[in-house]
């Protein structure tokens, strides 16, 4: 069964830290790319953060130099990578998703994390 498991939201006050991790596994065909993305109400869904299998990143321009998404680690074919957020602003409250790139085209979406960041 093929699952995404988001964990680490939670509310923080502005200026500090949490850091979310994500653990995809359950696909037979290979792990393209993980990201974060945000949703925050009233808003479309955003790309906050990206990495391929070969370690690229991209940022969000508005998360660059506060946030950082670690390489993915496999164990045991559970591809799993980490967000960390550090100086957060209210404007991050959010509920994050993480999603999973596969081969063939596959797309897996976690169920989300609520971050609240308050002011």
């Amino acid at each position: 069964q093929v699952q995404v498991l988001e964990s680490g939201g939670g509310l923080v006050q502005a200026g500090g830290s949490l850091r979310l991790s994500c653990t995809a596994f359950g696909r037979l065909v290979s792990l393209n790319a993980m990201g974060w993305y945000r949703q925050a109400p009233g808003k479309q869904r955003e790309l906050v953060a990206s990495i391929t299998s070969g370690g690229r990143t991209g940022y969000a321009e508005s998360v660059k130099g506060r946030f950082t998404i670690t390489t993915i680690s496999r164990d045991n074919a559970k591809n799993t990578m980490y967000l960390q957020m550090n100086s957060l602003k209210p404007e991050d409250t959010a509920v994050y998703y993480c999603k999973a790139n596969w081969g063939l085209g596959r797309d897996d979406w976690g169920q989300g994390t609520q971050v609240t960041v308050s002011s």
